[in-house]
């Protein structure tokens, strides 16, 4: 699948497609993946105050402020795992807050099949808007990069769309990392979503971006 992703600075964002053996209702999240939900669990990762800095100055390149209940959703996870707010949601959300809580990069995971191609990374006008959850919340996205569809922004670093999330009939998703230029975190967390993806029986499908 191609990805088009706008040049911008200090972005190191890796994405690919999971396609799952039975639809996703019917792949519980195993034990073992659900007790990755915890600080402190095995990872590949040590926590890094830099990337958590990294993350909040990749949002502010467009004026986005990244605080409060517009924070990155890798830190709302740390907060949620830490006073028992979060628990298992589905098998292929649950491997995106794993990664993304123990690595400190936002992950969205959007059911690819809701979204209507091409799909690009670019940065939304001031005044852009989405649903973001069952209630009918809104976000205000205009300056916050995101994930595109043909229909509008649909997924970023902070919360997802309504529209594209995943639900019980869900066979393939695109998981999107929005990685910040620091080592190869961003690589390693792409390749730990690939690996336990993998032991949920998904295949991959790797995402061109240019």
């Amino acid at each position: 699948m191609n990805l088009i992703v706008v040049p911008y600075r200090g972005l190191a964002l890796q994405a690919l497609v999971l396609e799952l053996p039975v639809p996703l209702g019917e792949l519980p999240s195993p034990d073992w993946l659900r007790d990755l939900l915890r600080v402190g669990a095995p990872a590949p990762f040590s926590p890094d105050e830099g990337v958590r800095t990294a993350v909040r100055d990749l949002l502010r390149a467009h004026g986005y402020r990244p605080t409060g209940r517009g924070k990155p959703s890798s830190e709302y996870l740390v907060a949620a795992v830490g006073d028992g707010r979060l628990g298992s949601i589905n098998a292929v959300v649950d491997v995106g807050n794993v990664v993304s809580l123990h690595s400190g990069l936002p992950i969205s995971v959007v059911d690819l099949d809701k979204t209507v191609l091409p799909l690009r990374v670019d940065v939304p006008a001031a005044g852009s808007s989405y649903v973001f959850n069952q209630g009918g919340q809104e976000i205000d996205v205009g300056g916050l990069l995101s994930l595109f569809d043909a229909q509008g922004p649909c997924a970023n670093a902070v919360k997802d769309a309504q529209r594209t999330k995943t639900c019980a009939t869900t066979r393939r998703v695109v998981v999107v990392v929005w990685g910040v230029a620091i080592g190869d975190r961003s690589v390693q967390a792409a390749a730990w979503v690939r690996e336990i993806g993998e032991r949920l029986g998904a295949r991959h499908e790797p995402v061109v971006s240019g």
